[in-house]
């Protein structure tokens, strides 16, 4: 059995949208990972079988390894039908917030969603959420927005109308967004769930497979060159990797091929924070990646230096400047931080 996280106020106010509204479109952050896309479609397949006009639209593209995803093709890309997607939220009787806390994490699709006169949900696992839907499902102990979609939908009292189709998409989040179930996956409930999903007919050593072996050679190479210039801070306990966009260009990255580099240096004995740093390759900026192991508190860090935020384990932020820059700033942290980085757990 789960326990009861969504108030039942909350379900019963969006049943009631879900029972009246006709068209509905599911939205989630840019540069759409795991658990974006896995949550969207997952809910969009639950939707589409109850025969509602559905659409997921999302900023830019995603991920070659989650494009085998059952529904990934009728995903729209902002960046590319702007125009008609424009339309579709114009026109939508409900608007499904997934996976981000505020507008600005949908960056050039934000004033589209704010001026639509379509009844919004926010269904989202990330601390501070801001107020700009009407129904707010907030948690930030959960897992996953994966896993909050199919609480969601079992407290709707539609477990049976979940599809194969969807489940492969609910567990493929809630594994993307725990590295493998390997760190904010000690909930014995998550495993109620997956069994649930297994009841589905997935196969989830299929889904392993399919997201995180069927990379480029070029990928592997990738790598290798990236660790091979890793720095260790032995003193704090902490590991750095970067990669430009030159070095990008070298290795023909594209969108994707690093996911889950900065988890790496974790796997080194006594390092407990791990960050990489990304020249973006469609804005000037930095992207930031930090995980960390225990109870080192990388949102924190991750707020206070690089605008960002995140989870206590893994989270992200941004930097204007170039590699060097970024560099020191992660150095300034560090030193700020070695305290609890150093101190015995």
């Amino acid at each position: 059995m789960l326990t009861k996280v969504i108030e039942q106020a909350k379900i019963d106010h969006f049943t009631k949208w879900f029972e009246r509204a006709d068209k509905i479109v599911i939205v989630s952050h840019v540069s759409p990972d795991g658990d974006a896309i896995g949550s969207s479609l997952g809910l969009y397949h639950f939707l589409d079988s109850q025969e509602k006009t559905v659409n997921v639209i999302v900023p830019n593209a995603f991920p070659d390894f989650l494009k085998w995803m059952p529904g990934s093709k009728d995903i729209l890309l902002y960046d590319r039908y702007k125009e008609f997607a424009d339309k579709l939220l114009a026109e939508a009787d409900v608007i499904c917030c997934l996976d981000f806390n505020a507008l600005k994490r949908i960056e050039d699709m934000a004033d589209a969603v704010a001026a639509s006169p379509a009844r919004k949900i926010l269904i989202d696992h990330h601390l501070y959420p801001e107020d700009f839907c009407k129904i707010t499902m907030s948690y930030p102990k959960i897992s996953s927005t994966s896993e909050l979609v199919f609480r969601l939908i079992c407290r709707m009292g539609y477990f049976d109308e979940i599809s194969k189709e969807g489940a492969e998409c609910i567990y493929t989040g809630m594994m993307t967004d725990t590295g493998g179930f390997t760190y904010n996956s000690n909930n014995r409930e998550i495993y109620f769930i997956i069994s649930e999903l297994l009841s589905k007919g997935i196969d989830k050593d299929d889904i392993y497979r399919k997201v995180y072996n069927t990379y480029s050679e070029s990928r592997l190479r990738l790598m290798g060159y990236v660790l091979s210039n890793m720095t260790v801070y032995s003193d704090c306990n902490s590991a750095l990797i970067t990669l430009t966009k030159a070095e990008q260009s070298k290795f023909h990255y594209i969108k994707g091929d690093s996911e889950g580099f900065v988890n790496i240096p974790l796997s080194i004995k006594n390092v407990r924070f791990s960050c990489f740093l990304r020249e973006d390759t469609e804005k000037p900026m930095i992207k930031i990646s930090l995980r960390s192991v225990g109870t080192f508190p990388c949102n924190q860090l991750a707020a206070e230096f690089f605008n960002g935020g995140g989870h206590l384990n893994a989270s992200g932020g941004e930097f204007f400047g170039t590699m060097e820059e970024a560099k020191a700033v992660f150095e300034k942290a560090l030193e700020k931080y070695k305290p609890l980085l150093t101190a015995k757990s």
